[in-house]
């Protein structure tokens, strides 16, 4: 229940404050852990399912922005990275491409993966290691070019 009740209190203050940007972002969130709290399962949110849809949140408005600026859109787009931040606060701290290399190639030693068809079975591992503190691609992207060279 930390999440919510953080997400609460953050929401008292940017109504406070009249931040509509934060209220609009974190009104999402509090939606998005209802609706998976009550999918039917009865369980109660695990931290790491709380983290996968912060996450989701964070994507959806990341995605949208850079649609809008494709479109060049930058009165779209500026609310959608506002609220991207205001989600971001509640996720943990993000790894830098440095440590997360170091988790690759530990993974890689610790298994020996040798080439490209390896690859599925490092990044299953690494993902799950660094759930919540690094993204898909950057995962992906470092996983390849180790496992290439």
């Amino acid at each position: 229940m930390g999440l919510q009740q953080d997400i609460m209190t953050a929401m008292k203050t940017a109504m406070k404050a009249k931040d509509q940007t934060a209220l609009a972002a974190l009104r999402a969130v509090k939606s998005e852990l209802l609706l998976a709290k009550t999918s039917g399962s009865g369980e109660e949110l695990s931290e790491a399912d709380e983290i996968k849809i912060l996450q989701k949140l964070v994507k959806q408005r990341k995605d949208s922005a850079a649609i809008y600026l494709e479109q060049d859109r930058k009165d779209l787009a500026l609310p959608e990275i506002d609220q991207a931040e205001v989600i971001s606060q509640f996720l943990p701290e993000a790894l830098s491409e440095e440590e997360i290399e170091k988790v690759v190639v530990m993974t890689i030693d610790d298994i020996g993966a040798s080439g490209m068809k390896d690859m599925g079975k490092v990044m299953g591992i690494v993902s799950k290691e660094l759930a919540g503190q690094a993204d898909g691609k950057t995962i992906s992207s470092i996983v390849k070019a180790k496992l290439s060279s």
